[in-house]
């Protein structure tokens, strides 16, 4: 490791194993440092179509085919009363092999990428620490590391630093950039089941996102060996009420919605009710002089429509573009990155808005789509990850609702 490197990415996630592959792949010299040792877990297990793209490109499809992951053929919604919508189909609407996808398990989809990279001829090593970034004034130029051997204070020089530390998000915090989004603070808390109910045929392998009180929802993911992922989301207000035993606070709102509630009756908890929250964040930029961010280092939305693990591996196609675009004219430069950016703004910005209307006490989609049935194309394509397009006149739309229905509230109020 002590040697330079075109290269250094911090982090062996999703978006580290695609930068780092794909600038391989392009000829470059890369170093993936990576703090804990692969497997591990992580939370995020349902694959959104759009991801096909980026994981055909760095050649793992076939490997997702040959699995034991359940196919993923469509969401469905589940309202308070236990009223099922009709599933949102992919393949209704997308005429291409991507609107079959996965459920998987982080611990080995996470390992499958970072394997691919090592393949790709990228330098893994494990249980490595990054500390710091050396600067030379404004430009990074490298890491300072602590090795799993118990050497401390490694410097390794790079043209260019990929932070995908996560939610660590090194360069973010250090820089002062990471802002939390105040308008989606919210919590989670899981756990997993075996032997729990699916649905038959197709929709076996659906995503079921299943209304709460107070605009929180539960999730209800199937994995192979009959192991279920379920979680629910909502404001720290509401779940912790009365108790913050996230063991407590799980049992009481799986008691609370039927629909999970008869779908979790024949099975059995495998493992500990886990909690995160207040999760929601971005950061102001992402990049400058020799350095960039992808993944969650750059930003993380909210679990509703499973759009982590396509915002990560797109944003590590994205960068990897963008950084060989850099080397191929010499030193890798903020601008280099302007485009980068704004991409991934966009897609952001499109998630969020979907996000923040399901959030909204008064959005309905069944209401929404009743109003401008036109724009139902729009809103599968923005859950299939389909948004690097012209999405202006979904917002467009959006705001239009949510006023209407502002202006009826305020109208039976004063009535």
């Amino acid at each position: 490791m002590t040697q330079n490197y075109a290269a250094i990415v911090i982090g062996g996630g999703p978006s580290g194993s695609t930068a780092a592959a794909l600038l391989a792949q392009h000829g470059h010299k890369v170093l993936l440092l990576e703090r804990e040792l692969m497997p591990r877990y992580h939370i995020g297990e349902s694959l959104i179509p759009y991801t096909w793209f980026t994981l055909n490109r760095l050649g793992v499809v076939d490997k997702l085919r040959q699995s034991a992951n359940p196919r993923k053929y469509s969401v469905q919604f589940v309202s308070i009363t236990g009223k099922v919508s009709q599933p949102f189909y992919f393949f209704q609407t997308i005429k291409h092999e991507c609107a079959v996808t996965w459920q998987v398990v982080r611990s080995e989809f996470d390992a499958m990428l970072l394997d691919n990279a090592c393949e790709k001829g990228v330098h893994v090593r494990q249980g490595v620490t990054v500390r710091d970034v050396l600067m030379e004034g404004s430009r990074v130029t490298g890491v300072r590391a602590d090795g799993q051997d118990g050497a401390c204070g490694l410097e390794i020089r790079a043209k260019v630093v990929v932070d995908a530390s996560g939610r660590d998000s090194m360069l973010s915090r250090k820089f002062g950039w990471k802002d939390r989004d105040a308008d989606l603070n919210k919590i989670a808390v899981w756990g997993y089941f075996k032997g729990a109910r699916r649905d038959p045929g197709v929709d076996e392998g659906a995503t079921t996102v299943a209304y709460v009180p107070h605009k929180g929802w539960f999730w209800y993911i199937p994995q192979h060996s009959d192991i279920v992922s379920v979680g629910v989301v909502g404001e720290p207000g509401y779940l912790y009420r009365g108790t913050r035993d996230p063991a407590e606070i799980f049992a009481r709102e799986v008691d609370s919605c039927a629909w999970i509630r008869d779908h979790l009756k024949g099975g059995a908890q495998v493992e500990p009710v886990r909690v995160t929250g207040e999760y929601s964040y971005h950061s102001t930029q992402i990049a400058g002089d020799g350095f960039c961010l992808v993944g969650d280092a750059f930003a993380f939305l909210d679990p509703l429509f499973s759009t982590g693990v396509f915002l990560a591996l797109k944003s590590g196609e994205l960068a990897a573009d963008a950084i060989h675009a850099g080397l191929q004219t010499g030193a890798v430069s903020a601008r280099h990155f302007d485009s980068y950016l704004q991409q991934q703004r966009h897609a952001v910005r499109s998630f969020r808005a979907l996000v923040c209307a399901f959030y909204d006490q008064s959005f309905s989609f069944r209401e929404f789509l009743t109003v401008y049935p036109h724009l139902h194309g729009a809103i599968v394509d923005t859950l299939v990850g389909n948004v690097f397009n012209d999405l202006a006149p979904l917002y467009a739309a959006l705001d239009e609702f949510s006023r209407r229905a502002t202006r009826s509230e305020i109208a039976a109020t004063t009535a």
